[in-house]
């Protein structure tokens, strides 16, 4: 069975820096595109950052409102994803989501996810 657990949250002052870990269990997810979506209350579930892998070369894209802050990384050893989230903002407040795919498809896409851990709450206070 397979599970992704999230940890890391909390909450940070406006400009501080969290990091995000997603623990993947079940099967390895090395070879498999892997990202990070985010919910705020009453918004609908949103792209933050993705990696996949083509060949040997690992490649990340992010939403607009993160780039030059946010940095999505992985350690297949251990089969885990991080995020790495600096200069924190008020509007990066809300729960936070790991995702695998189990064939590559695009990143960005919610719904092109298989499997999706519980979440974990980033609070940014100002």
């Amino acid at each position: 069975q397979v599970q992704l657990v999230e940890s890391g949250g909390g909450l940070v002052q406006a400009g501080g820096s969290l990091r995000l870990s997603c623990a993947a269990s079940g099967r390895a997810f090395s070879s498999s595109p892997m990202g990070w979506f985010r919910q705020a209350p009453g918004k609908e579930r949103e792209f933050v950052a993705g990696t996949w892998t083509r060949g040997n070369t690992y490649y990340a894209d992010y939403a607009d409102s993160v780039k030059g802050r946010f940095t999505i990384s992985r350690d297949n050893a251990k089969n885990t994803v991080y995020l790495q989230m600096n200069s924190l903002k008020p509007e990066d407040t809300a729960v936070y989501y790991c995702a695998a795919q189990n064939l590559a498809r695009r990143v960005t896409l919610a719904h092109e996810y298989d499997y999706w851990g519980q979440g974990t709450q980033v609070t940014v206070s100002s």
